[in-house]
């Protein structure tokens, strides 16, 4: 049996795809590609390992529901497309699930962690997030938007997700915090991007995690 689901949202990575998909271990994990219709080889590429393709064009955090919404399996994991996540880190998500934990978050700000994938404005916007998302729901986290995580499957109808885009792992965590589900952190070390065009845009997608935050206060 599967050890868990894991989806990645895909935009135009066909030149990531067959080095992440060769590092998988496609015997122990369920891989789901929600892709915005790319123009490239990417899922080209992606059927030809057998994996399950799925289309989604509104954003990353509609991909990730859709996704997340087809999986098979009682442990589900997001991750990113661009080769930034360690999959030597898939078996800690794994395991903090089966320990009892309804979410496993990866962290890049707790020891262990870091990230050679973030300029000082990225920075000090997450930490901006950080605190005001601590503060008003008396939460403790460290990181707030990082895509590496792990959710028991049946956490996730109840979290009622509906982002479409960058502000889907903070609504995560806001959401998380008020149900007052069991969560834990572990430390993740982010790499640079390996090949393409990072799809997030700081400005545009700041304000949309902001907006996502003063949203959830109005709750």
């Amino acid at each position: 049996m599967p050890k868990a689901s894991i989806v990645i949202p895909t935009l135009n990575e066909e030149k990531n795809m067959n080095a992440l998909l060769r590092q998988i271990n496609l015997k122990e994990y369920e891989v789901i590609i929600v892709d915005g219709h790319s123009t490239d080889k990417t899922v080209e590429i992606a059927k030809k390992f057998g994996i399950k393709v799925l289309y989604d064009d509104k954003g990353k955090g509609s991909a990730l529901r859709k996704g997340m919404n087809a999986s098979a399996e009682e442990i589900v994991i997001t991750m990113d497309a661009d080769l930034s996540h360690r999959i030597s880190e898939l078996g800690l998500l794994v395991e903090a699930i089966n320990s009892g934990y309804d979410i496993c978050m990866g962290s890049r700000f707790i020891l262990g962690g870091g990230t050679d994938d973030m300029p000082l404005h990225r920075k000090i916007g997450n930490k901006l997030f950080v605190f005001l998302v601590n503060s008003i729901w008396r939460a403790n986290y460290s990181d707030l938007c990082y895509g590496y995580r792990s959710f028991r499957r049946d956490i996730i109808k109840k979290l009622n997700l509906e982002s479409d885009g960058f502000g889907i792992e903070t609504e995560i965590s806001i959401k998380s915090a008020k149900q007052k589900l069991k969560i834990i952190e572990i430390p993740s070390f982010e790499k640079k991007r390996m090949h393409g065009t990072a799809k997030l845009h700081s400005l545009r997608d700041g304000w949309e995690i902001l907006k996502r935050i003063m949203k959830e206060v109005r709750v």
